[in-house]
């Protein structure tokens, strides 16, 4: 890997920020009540949690249960260990770097067709939505696709992709199970049954994959035609 330029540095630091920052903000915001209690639609995650300080908890325990969430975190600390030792190629730092770009690409589109529609986003909400699934996803990829790191990806890389969006997978499911919620009324196996649910699972993750192999593309094409100049 070439030593990454100040410029570089500096993309990686700001995109580690802004996702970083995004997230503990609406972290802060669920914790303390900020956010409009929506009636929700389904088993889904919302409302009624107790009032006051006693419903913090159950309000950020589903926060930090979104993919969402999850996707912000993971590009949180993927470039903020680029930006802080660039000149690391460990396999692990490529599988993130990979996550980032594959869980918060997913995140984007996945609340334009899915989401967005249905949603009119008002206080807050219409602040840290569009920050966590437009603007974050959109500074990840330019970032990605202006300063890099180049050369990271492989089979190996993808495959080691998946491992955190299964987890969350696993989470998201298990604890359902328990609080008897999700996060979105797609992967509800109470309305949709479990079979119906791994369907859409399973052709999300091959989505995840297909996006992978696309930023692995644009990869390719970028070194190439550097390596020309």
């Amino acid at each position: 890997m070439r030593t990454p330029t100040a410029a570089a540095r500096t993309a990686y630091g700001l995109n580690a920020l802004l996702a970083g920052g995004g997230f503990l903000l609406v972290l802060a915001l669920s914790g303390l009540g900020q956010y409009a209690d929506v009636a929700p639609v389904g088993n889904v995650y919302g409302p009624p949690y107790p009032a006051g300080v006693a419903g913090a908890w159950s309000r950020m325990s589903d926060t930090v249960s979104y993919f969402t969430e999850w996707s912000n975190v993971v590009v949180a600390v993927a470039m903020w260990l680029l930006w802080r030792d660039p000149k690391s190629e460990t396999y692990w730092r490529r599988v993130l770097r990979a996550d980032s770009l594959l869980m918060i690409t997913v995140t984007a589109i996945v609340y334009a067709l899915l989401l967005a529609p249905t949603e009119h986003p008002t206080g807050w909400s219409a602040f840290t939505n569009p920050l966590q699934h437009i603007v974050v996803p959109a500074v990840t990829v330019l970032v990605f696709v202006i300063w890099g790191p180049r050369g990271w990806f492989s089979w190996q890389v993808v495959a080691g992709a998946l491992i955190i969006p299964m987890a969350w997978v696993a989470w998201m499911l298990v604890r359902g199970t328990m609080v008897g919620a999700y996060p979105y009324e797609f992967v509800d196996p109470s309305a949709h049954g479990y079979p119906a649910v791994a369907a859409t699972i399973g052709q999300i993750l091959v989505f995840g994959v297909l996006v992978a192999l696309i930023y692995w593309g644009i990869d390719l094409v970028i070194r190439r035609r550097t390596s020309t100049r």
